[in-house]
């Protein structure tokens, strides 16, 4: 990995932790942001996330993966919703099991760490609009990066350290990527989470889809680092899936794409409720 971002300041825990108060004023902006299309690319952004030696061992070491890997996805997806497009309380609930969950965790309050992680999640949302969905415009993908910054900041990351623009962000993925090193630990984690053991029948038998569009949409090389055959025969099976996706996609009706985003809040603050036994507002003081 890259040693921080040019122009980065120092690490000001007390600032770089604090929700960001701001919610997307934009409604159409609000509304691309709550589209659970970037759900299909839950899988790429973990493969990314644990292509860094440190965070692949502390996934690795302090999750339960092997039992439940598909909890790790959905609490991902209920924190991007609750820092991207929830309100000021949901953010501080969603920073709040962040820290809990990063307590024990070596190298989790590696700023440079925790900006590839947020980095991930702004890419792997950018590319699944692009294959299944309504791709941003120029300026949408400025504003959409804009609106990323928070979850780097709830991440602890210092928002002059968040990018300037995409052209910025373009940069600095280029240059990671290249960086990035896959361990027996982020082999474990793959295993588990393509192929789980104990996940509900419905989730297994959705995962060969889920498996082919993971595997594709992975850079290139990443994708061999990893070991994933990709020849003639899977970028068809690859081509066939974001077909079907996009054609689904279609056929559902907006409010129902953005209908995951409230549901996935609602199972965060029903587990606050019962694992910090707290009430939101009290994050917010």
């Amino acid at each position: 990995m890259t040693g921080g971002r040019p122009g980065g300041t120092a690490h000001d825990r007390w600032r770089a932790s604090r929700p960001t108060p701001g919610r997307v004023a934009d409604r159409a902006l609000r509304d691309w942001l709550a589209d659970s299309t970037p759900v299909a690319a839950g899988g790429r952004a973990i493969l990314l996330q644990i292509a860094d030696p440190v965070v692949a061992a502390g996934v690795r070491r302090h999750s339960d993966f092997a039992r439940r890997p598909q909890q790790r996805l959905a609490h991902t997806l209920m924190f991007v919703s609750a820092v991207v497009i929830g309100t000021d309380a949901d953010a501080a609930v969603a920073t709040a099991f962040v820290e809990h969950a990063h307590r024990p965790v070596a190298g989790a309050d590696d700023v440079e760490r925790q900006l590839w992680v947020a980095a991930t999640l702004f890419d792997s949302a950018r590319r699944a609009h692009e294959l299944f969905g309504d791709p941003p415009g120029p300026d949408r993908a400025e504003d959409v990066l804009a609106a990323y910054a928070p979850i780097a900041t709830a991440l602890r990351v210092p928002a002059t350290d968040w990018f300037r623009d995409v052209a910025d962000f373009d940069r600095y993925w280029a240059a990671t990527l290249p960086t990035l090193t896959v361990t027996d630990d982020a082999r474990g984690i793959v295993r588990d989470l393509l192929h789980p053991r104990f996940a509900p029948a419905w989730v297994r038998a959705a995962m060969p889809l889920v498996r082919t569009v993971t595997v594709g949409m992975l850079p290139d090389a990443l994708r061999a680092a990893y070991g994933f055959p990709w020849g003639p025969r899977e970028q068809r099976r690859f081509r066939r899936a974001v077909r079907l996706v996009r054609g689904v996609r279609r056929m559902v009706p907006a409010a129902l794409l953005r209908l995951p985003g409230p549901l996935l809040l609602r199972a965060m603050h029903r587990t606050a409720a019962r694992y910090l036994a707290v009430r939101p507002d009290q994050f917010l003081s």
